[in-house]
């Protein structure tokens, strides 16, 4: 037997009457999670940071942009979110008389941790009057203080909407409000966050390797630092970089955004290679989200199997998060 320990998800379980959710040797995880997704009439939203196992199992794989829109278009009674806490979030507050399940309720967000609610609403309250735009990479709270949400592929057109008289905060991506700065030409007000995945890379070890493959493009996602941003040949959201990848006449690239994407790069372009932009630390040669990793086949099975563990969010909490997030999609 195999067990998987996560506490909290575990914690859940043994209220419901599971003690240590065994699974047996013998079974297929993936035709079982097949047959539990088609028993259960559940569907499955997988982000592109997750290992590849899980993204070929998806009914809808894709950016936040993309999954924010399935969800809100999704008919299934159960959604399976397979990506971190505030993805499952957005898709219950956008479907909040169905069921969503998070493989595992730790897999948080680094971008979303360094924005607390409180600390926050003080600093929205220094700027009055000023247009609150959050990327999606944030909790429900912050959601509910925002005026329009935004995600790395519509973030341009989202501030261009905005009345270039209007003050603008934008949180909580330092380094996406810089690179947004640079591309609209509007002023905004920053918090200072960021994403530990996006900030690990290393700009004199891109710039080696670049050397080494000089006929490599090298392509960036916008929550990367600016002086990486600076050398990119191409900056894009996550499904930005996979449709350049296709589209482009170059036969390799150095990717700088979490290294799951290459899962699919290959697989749209096997013609191509890709290779991981390095990052600052020496004991690894690509940047993965740990958060992002923490949802395995066998916590998807489990989550499946069980429905556990679930997102609950406060209604009130729901209704006032869901203006921010409609409106982006309004747009989009």
């Amino acid at each position: 037997m195999r067990i998987i320990k996560t506490s909290t998800f575990f914690a859940s379980l043994f209220e419901r009457g599971f003690v240590d959710a065994p699974i047996p040797d013998n079974i297929s995880l993936v035709e079982e999670i097949k047959r539990l997704k088609a028993a259960k009439n559940a569907v499955l939203l997988a982000h592109y940071y997750q290992e590849g196992a899980i993204q070929d199992l998806a009914d809808f794989l894709g950016d936040s942009l993309f999954l924010a829109k399935a969800a809100a278009e999704v008919s299934s009674e159960i959604i399976v979110f397979a990506g971190v806490h505030f993805m499952a979030e957005t898709a219950k507050i956008i479907n909040p008389t169905k069921k969503v399940l998070l493989p595992d309720l730790n897999a948080g967000c680094s971008l979303a941790d360094s924005c607390p609610p409180n600390a926050f609403a003080a600093f929205k309250a220094k700027h009055p009057g000023a247009i609150v735009v959050t990327y999606i990479n944030c909790s429900a709270k912050i959601k509910a203080l925002s005026d329009i949400v935004c995600t790395s592929s519509n973030a341009v057109r989202v501030i261009e909407s905005i009345p270039k008289d209007q003050t603008i905060i934008f949180a909580p991506d330092k380094n996406l409000g810089r690179y947004l700065i640079k591309e609209t030409g509007r002023h905004m007000i920053l918090w200072e966050g960021s994403c530990i995945v996006h900030e690990a890379f290393s700009f004199d070890k891109i710039i080696a390797l670049a050397q080494q493959h000089p006929n490599a493009k090298f392509i960036a996602h916008p929550e990367s630092e600016s002086q990486v941003l600076d050398i990119a040949q191409y900056i894009g959201s996550t499904s930005g970089l996979l449709d350049f990848v296709q589209v482009d006449n170059a036969a390799a690239y150095i990717v700088a955004t979490e290294h799951g994407i290459l899962h699919e790069m290959k697989k749209r372009a096997p013609q191509k290679t890709f290779i991981p932009a390095p990052v600052s630390d020496d004991t690894c040669a690509c940047s993965e989200c740990g958060f992002m990793k923490l949802n395995t086949l066998e916590k998807l099975y489990l989550c499946l199997k069980h429905e556990l563990p679930e997102i609950n969010i406060e209604p009130s909490l729901m209704a006032a998060a869901k203006t921010p997030i409609e409106r982006m999609l309004a747009l989009s």
